[in-house]
């Protein structure tokens, strides 16, 4: 496969990539509300789109810009205000540090621009100024709404008519809108709330009315790619596309539309009241931030992908056994994507060509290693050396080298006693905390696994 092939939400099919233009591919993700710890579902948004961002710039080279917001005026923001008794910018910049250590930590490429809600106020309240004037939306004591029947194609994303969402969806209800589908694209502020002057009165933006303005100024009025995670399809997504639409006089706001499928605990819904959300710096500090970026491509984006230990400890051997074959050097550089990235980012073939070119590199042939060197690269793995690569492992695994020394003893003591039995239990506890030991002709040595 030569070509980029996407599946597009909006038409539910896979189809060849073709840019609007020659000179510039454009592509927007919605990036993270900063109001609590980025968590693993978060983590896949961030991969999937990463290794879609490398690809295009595999393909497209330097034309490709990548947008990716920070959502940090919202109404979950202002609660966590509250509830923690903090000032909003202690929350925003606090989360914001940590989701770009996370960023990190999983070998994420910067996007080409990040841009903050609270930094982009003028041009949401201009789109919504727009918006009325066109007859799309209307104000109601201080509340801007957008008409969702001024559109006739709402709902074509998420593949419904009106009466399903209406009957489906959680919206928010209100005695100020005219239709309970209509949603807010200017509300007010009280006076201890984040708030902007506006026409309508002091107030903040609504969440979907922030990244049609970011979009729009820094990608133009019709994007290449939009995404983000499945769950945004409705509403986010939606309303995005009503407004963008019904503002610039456009059929399609976005020619493909990405959307990453749901991340699992254990086969059981990620969520606060069950208490199995796992934050990506918990995750990143159990296993190391390339074995969580390993786990996350080991399903197909669009598919649902089940996060358990099990999982975890299987990408961390399949790491183990490629770092022998590392290379410092590989001229990464000249790799372009296959055609298992090319064909709707088939990360799991790719790993599968990966695991072929580990086994045909193992004779030792240099110009072999240094393709299989490369292929982990372009999928943001080897980021760290294998020096760094062991100690983290010993970090890990956090036992004493005189207790491991200790055991062996023990163990030398018990064969030569005959407990054989006691011996083969020594052994397996130590494996069981991650060592590995062997025995040779005159000594015992000992490995981490």
């Amino acid at each position: 496969m030569s070509s980029l092939h996407l599946t597009n939400s909006f038409t539910k099919k896979k189809e060849i990539f073709k840019p609007l233009s020659s000179k510039k591919i454009s592509l927007y993700a919605c990036g993270p509300t900063v109001y609590e710890s980025p968590h693993v579902g978060n983590a896949r948004t961030l991969v999937v789109f990463d290794i879609l961002f490398r690809v295009l710039k595999s393909v497209y080279g330097s034309k490709v810009i990548y947008v990716r917001n920070i959502t940090d005026v919202d109404d979950k923001i202002i609660e966590a205000s509250k509830k923690n008794k903090k000032r909003i910018n202690e929350i925003t910049e606090r989360i914001t540090k940590i989701f770009h250590e996370n960023c990190k930590s999983l070998n994420c490429l910067e996007p080409s621009i990040e841009p903050k809600a609270t930094e982009h106020i003028k041009e949401m309240i201009q789109m919504t100024v727009s918006l009325i004037s066109k007859g799309f939306a209307y104000e109601n004591k201080g509340h801007v709404y957008f008409s969702v029947i001024s559109f006739k194609d709402y709902g074509k994303l998420s593949n419904k008519n009106l009466e399903e969402l209406k009957a489906g969806s959680r919206v928010e209800i209100s005695s100020l809108k005219k239709n309970p589908l209509d949603f807010v694209l200017w509300k007010p502020s009280k006076d201890e709330d984040p708030g902007w002057d506006s026409p309508w009165g002091r107030g903040r933006p609504g969440w979907h009315l922030e990244c049609s303005a970011m979009s729009e100024k820094y990608l133009g009025k019709n994007l290449d790619i939009h995404g983000g995670g499945l769950d945004l399809i409705f509403p986010h997504h939606e309303n995005e596309i009503a407004q963008s639409c019904c503002n610039n006089n456009l059929k399609k706001f976005a020619n493909y539309w990405v959307h990453n499928g749901f991340v699992t605990i254990n086969k059981e819904k990620m969520s606060k009241s069950l208490g199995n959300v796992i934050s990506i710096s918990n995750a990143v500090e159990k296993y190391s931030g390339q074995v969580v970026r390993l786990a996350l491509l080991s399903a197909h984006y669009s598919q649902p992908l089940d996060w358990n230990d099990e999982l975890l400890k299987n990408q961390k051997k399949v790491l183990d056994k490629w770092y022998n074959l590392y290379l410092e050097e590989t001229k990464d550089v000249n790799f372009k994507a296959d055609e298992f990235l090319l064909d709707d980012l088939n990360t799991p073939g790719f790993i599968a060509r990966i695991h072929e070119l580990y086994n045909a590199a193992r004779d030792g042939d240099n110009e072999k290693k240094l393709k299989f060197n490369q292929a982990c690269r372009m999928i943001g793995l080897f980021n760290v050396s294998k020096q760094d690569w062991d100690n983290l492992k010993k970090r890990q695994i956090n036992i004493s080298e005189s207790f491991i020394k200790e055991k062996i003893k023990d163990r030398i003591d018990a064969k030569n006693k005959g407990d054989y039995k006691l011996a083969d239990k020594i052994r397996d506890e130590l494996l069981s905390k991650g060592i590995v030991i062997e025995d040779q002709k005159d000594k015992t040595i000992w490995k981490y696994k």
